[in-house]
């Protein structure tokens, strides 16, 4: 395995004290995969990690770790950082499309694969940064969901509970993923008050509040403050942690049977607050975007192909639940154990870009639970 140009180069340079890095080896590896992430320790990020660090045991892969906080330069430095530790590939999240310029040129500089995992370039908004992508030798694709579907889904959650009255907390103002579920929210209540002229539903504009527990606590403060008829509160997202300073600020404010929450990224005691009114509903959970983005690598590592010309999209389908019972089944197979085997990931890793695509639509709750009976 050719070493990358950067590897060369003294890597300590790269380093920030504020940027958290380790390893988790695996026997035997000839072939090592980074991973920039926002966060490795939060709700959703803590997730992503035990996925991934059981794919890379599976695989004999080494897998490296930069989190940083989905602060512009360090999301660019993280890339650095990864391709100097001798990375022949990373997978990335989140990163906005500006971002990933410098991401892609890292990449392409010194010959390591680049994949997103949560996110997609946008064709639409940014297409000189799409077809930058498309054109690298180096730059595999994305896994991601459809995003204004799922901002429909949940906004149409709280609708058919009876919400008239939305409040929204963004995480970070020009993330793609951000923006897809954004215009999904709209979409929703905008469908809603075509069909139900007597009958109208209004949406705020957003509240900013990072990727921060106390981000989320005084968005939903600011917005609670702001309108006193306030039914209900959408955290967009940002990996769980402002949904949770959220939740928190409707409960200090006396107001959980008055204020319906429903967001994306699943937290771990769902279930409880979907029984003591505290979430309405939430989509999200089956944090196997990385896994899919970690396959799509390895494969392009393992066979330095050249990507050029292609834009790999990989669309996983979301899992909703807006009761206990939905979340009994999510819990038991998602939470208490993973939703792929070291020998079901072995065999994920040797399928084609459209055999994975398959198995990616048809992950759910229901298919493993199916596998877990076999």
């Amino acid at each position: 395995m050719k070493l990358n140009k950067l590897a060369l180069t003294v890597a300590g340079t790269l380093l920030a004290a504020s940027m958290a890095s380790y390893s988790v080896s695996a026997s035997a590896a000839d072939i090592k995969i980074g991973v920039s992430i926002w966060s490795s320790t939060d709700v959703l990020g803590s997730d992503s990690k035990r996925m991934l660090d059981a794919a890379a045991e599976a695989l004999g892969v080494d897998i490296q770790y930069v989190d940083q906080g989905h602060v512009s330069e360090r999301v660019t430095a993280s890339v650095e950082q990864l391709v100097a530790a001798g990375c022949q590939g990373i997978i990335i999240c989140n990163s906005s499309d500006t971002e990933m310029v410098s991401a892609i040129k890292t990449c392409n500089d010194n010959e390591v694969y680049l994949t997103q995992f949560y996110r997609i370039i946008s064709e639409s908004a940014n297409p000189d940064i799409y077809e930058m992508a498309k054109a690298s030798k180096y730059y595999v694709g994305a896994v991601h969901e459809d995003e204004p579907a799922n901002g429909k889904a949940l906004v149409n959650i709280l609708l058919n509970k009876g919400c008239r009255n939305i409040g929204l907390i963004g995480w970070e103002q020009g993330d793609a993923t951000w923006l897809g579920r954004w215009e999904g929210y709209r979409a929703g209540v905008e469908e809603w008050n075509a069909a139900h002229p007597d009958d109208q539903a209004k949406l705020s504009e957003p509240q900013y509040a990072g990727t921060s527990s106390e981000g989320g606590s005084k968005a939903a403060e600011a917005l609670m403050a702001a309108d006193p008829t306030l039914d209900a509160l959408i955290p967009a997202g940002g990996g769980g942690d402002p949904l949770l300073g959220a939740v928190a600020a409707v409960e200090r404010a006396g107001k959980v049977k008055d204020i319906a929450v429903v967001s994306t990224d699943f937290l771990p005691d769902l279930g409880e607050r979907l029984a003591n009114g505290s979430m309405a509903g939430q989509s999200g959970g089956h944090y196997c975007d990385p896994l899919y983005a970690f396959f799509l690598t390895y494969n392009a590592v393992k066979s330095q192909g050249d990507y050029s010309g292609q834009f790999i999209d990989l669309t996983f389908p979301y899992l909703y639940v807006s009761s206990p019972e939905d979340y009994g089944d999510y819990d038991k197979y998602f939470e208490q154990a993973l939703p792929y085997n070291a020998e079901e990931i072995v065999a994920l890793s040797n399928m084609s870009v459209d055999e994975l695509k398959a198995a990616a639509n048809k992950l759910s709750i229901e298919d493993a639970a199916a596998r877990a009976a076999k």
